[in-house]
């Protein structure tokens, strides 16, 4: 994850010097503490936050039990993963429920923030978890807000309901009857957004607040911004006690310090991530996969979730089988692409774990090669996906003319396919093991 491989880094080197010199003493511990202060604070986290959190792991660290124990890095390091644990609100909080439906979630934010797009990332995130979600336009104020709010609904296959620009309050509360009457157990309000906090604004969401019964309010905030997503995080929450902070742009190439200080800022807890453009790349936080990632240990159980969506328990049978008969073909190649697509590509994937946290760099991993490899499959034949052996020079220069690529790559490719179905065929016969065998 973009947000926070330069920390990563930093935290692995500290970590390492510790690690290497076996029994610590309190003066090496409380050194390494004031190094760890300098990366949280270049990863732009809240000054009184990365204060009290240093202070926190050193009065911890610096026991005689932990100084004592036979492997004393690896429990300073523990006790840095529990306290960013902690930090970032200890476990998932899940969306609250109305005891009666539907459940009410008013959504604010800045504009800029992404909270429009985010109302259909929600609604798709609610309805894999088998819920009916209705989005409200209340933004009556920004051009074309109404209209986006129609085209991400669409795209999210979601209703929208809107009045046109009658008063916003009124329109929140014609759509909960409307949820009612139809069977809605969700209704999402796209509130209107400023370019800054103003009284006007604060005004009305208070009033909506006052008109509708809300069950939830999540506030948008840009993790880009830094320390000032969490300013504006206290504004809001101070005015309109926010149930939740979603951060969105968590993909990018920020510092993660928003991240890290929010909950201890405003004590509302982050509920979700942006982490892409795509209407599914929305994830519920969890502060221990987050602060495995951010220590580099990985975060191997979103990955589980990640493949478990991207491939059905009947397709990793089949493939599988396939592979023990060695029956595998080009065909489930492709296949095979398009499950790490699904996934985030293999960047994303290798980004999750362990050991690769802050290794992994854009410029490692070409995922134009991923996509050539399958311009090239894609431009064979169904009997040459299925029987490789057929494909002579005359068929390469028809396959590398219709995908764009050249000769070489083909034969690079099909070489190959042929190792991993050696690999397979010595891997039935029992003549290699797998690594976890």
């Amino acid at each position: 994850m973009g947000a926070f491989s330069s920390l990563s880094e930093r935290l692995n080197h500290i970590f390492s010097k510790l690690t290497k010199r076996g029994r610590l003493t309190e003066l090496e511990i409380k050194t390494a503490m004031r190094e760890v202060r300098v990366a949280l604070l270049e990863a732009d986290v809240n000054v009184k936050v990365a204060k009290q959190f240093c202070a926190d792991v050193s009065e911890k660290a610096v026991g005689q039990e932990i100084i004592k124990s036979l492997n004393p890095a690896q429990q300073v390091i523990k006790i840095v993963n529990d306290e960013l644990i902690a930090l970032m609100g200890s476990s998932n909080q899940k969306l609250t429920v109305a005891p009666k439906p539907p459940t009410v979630i008013m959504m604010c934010g800045l504009q800029g923030a992404g909270k429009t797009t985010l109302c259909g990332k929600l609604a798709v995130n609610l309805k894999k978890g088998g819920k009916k979600p209705l989005l409200v336009a209340c933004d009556i104020y920004r051009p074309a807000a109404i209209n986006q709010l129609k085209v991400v609904g669409k795209n999210a296959g979601a209703e929208v309901f809107e009045k046109g620009t009658q008063n916003p309050v009124k329109t929140a509360q014609q759509a909960v009857e409307y949820a009612k009457s139809m069977g809605f157990d969700t209704v999402i309000i796209d509130t209107a957004g400023r370019l800054e906090i103003d009284e006007a604004l604060m005004q009305e969401l208070e009033n909506i607040k006052k008109g509708v019964e809300v069950s939830e309010i999540l506030l948008t905030v840009d993790s880009m911004m830094g320390q000032v997503a969490v300013n504006v995080a206290k504004t809001f929450n101070e005015r309109l006690e926010v149930t939740g902070v979603i951060l969105t742009k968590l993909d990018g190439d920020t510092r993660g310090g928003a991240c890290l200080s929010i909950k201890a800022v405003t004590g509302k807890p982050i509920k979700f991530v942006g982490v892409g453009e795509k209407l599914t790349d929305l994830e519920p936080f969890y502060p221990d996969r987050m602060a495995s990632r951010i220590l580099g240990m990985g975060d191997v159980l979103t990955l589980i979730e990640k493949a478990q969506e991207a491939v059905t328990e009947e397709q990793a049978r089949q493939m599988q089988k396939k592979m023990l008969e060695n029956t595998f073909t080009l065909e489930d190649y492709l296949t095979q692409f398009e499950s790490m697509k699904k996934m985030g590509g293999a960047q994303a994937i290798l980004a999750m774990m362990p050991g690769m946290g802050g290794k992994v760099k854009a410029d490692d991993i070409d995922e134009s090669k991923i996509d050539r490899t399958k311009a090239i499959i894609l431009s064979m034949t169904k009997r040459e996906r299925v029987d490789p052996a057929i494909i002579n020079s005359s068929r390469k220069k028809r396959i590398a003319a219709g995908s764009g690529t050249s000769v070489q790559e083909i034969n690079q490719l099909l070489k190959q396919f042929d190792q991993t179905k050696q690999l397979m065929k010595q891997l039935k016969s029992g003549k290699r093991r797998l690594p976890f065998g």
